[in-house]
């Protein structure tokens, strides 16, 4: 299984940390969020890695160079010109990730949830996708099925529910998505279909995977374990994640 993680990002919550570097260079515990991702993934089993960049590319791509790609096959897909967000930047992967499986991961999630594990449950299960779900607090949810399919989204705060005709009741479960996914290249062609149906370059993926989620078996993975989990996308969660390494 190959990897793609999102290291693209502005990082504008974290002012002015970032007026100088990406996100995905900002330390938690004196080590770039790109490495603890990239250790992640590498103490995982995978070693063929595709990282996203934009923000201070150049930065990242020196940073790679300069750790000797942590021994692994390490490709970078360049969004400098425009950039394409979750559901573009993984369709413009597409060639370097090649056709096989890979698991796509923030590179500002600090979690030392088992990625074996939610491997092992993608592959027992046959789903197209696995997102990494679980009970947290938000303002936006996927909802899921009593066998764990996605079946809706929806932002609770506005009360708005897609797909069109959903309205969650006591069947389904409300789950916030942990910034971590598994798909299979079986995805690759509706996502282009969806693209080019819709005209765009840069997009979510999340309202594919709305629109697909009759079509495409799309499930939630939830850790049978206790595991940590930051978003360090805002000054007060940064905190948070690096009083972890003070101990």
């Amino acid at each position: 299984m190959n990897a793609l993680i999102f290291a693209a990002g502005l990082g504008t919550r974290l002012r002015p940390l970032t007026n100088d570097r990406p996100k995905a260079l900002v330390e938690v515990g004196g080590v770039p969020m790109l490495q603890h991702v990239i250790m992640k993934l590498k103490n995982a089993g995978i070693n063929k890695i595709v990282v996203n960049v934009h923000h201070f590319a150049p930065k990242i791509v020196e940073f790679l160079n300069c750790n000797d790609n942590f021994g692994l096959d390490i490709q970078v897909s360049d969004e400098t010109d425009k950039l394409l967000e979750t559901g573009g930047g993984i369709l413009k992967a597409h060639k370097l990730l090649g056709d096989e499986p890979f698991i796509v991961h923030n590179a500002d999630i600090l979690t030392d949830f088992p990625i074996k594990e939610m491997i092992e449950c993608h592959q027992k299960s046959n789903a197209d996708v696995t997102l990494l779900a679980d009970d947290r607090k938000t303002s936006r949810y996927f909802f899921f099925n009593g066998t764990n399919r996605l079946v809706g989204w929806g932002n609770v705060s506005e009360k708005k529910f897609l797909p069109e005709g959903f309205t969650p009741d006591d069947t389904v479960t409300p789950l916030a998505f942990g910034g971590v996914h598994i798909l299979n290249p079986t995805v690759f062609k509706p996502l282009k279909r969806y693209a080019e149906n819709n005209s765009l370059d840069a997009f979510s993926i999340v309202p594919f995977y709305v629109e697909s989620c009759q079509k495409l078996m799309i499930n939630g993975y939830t850790p049978s374990e206790k595991y940590q989990w930051i978003d360090i996308g805002k000054p007060e969660s940064l905190a948070v994640a690096n009083s972890l390494f003070e101990k």
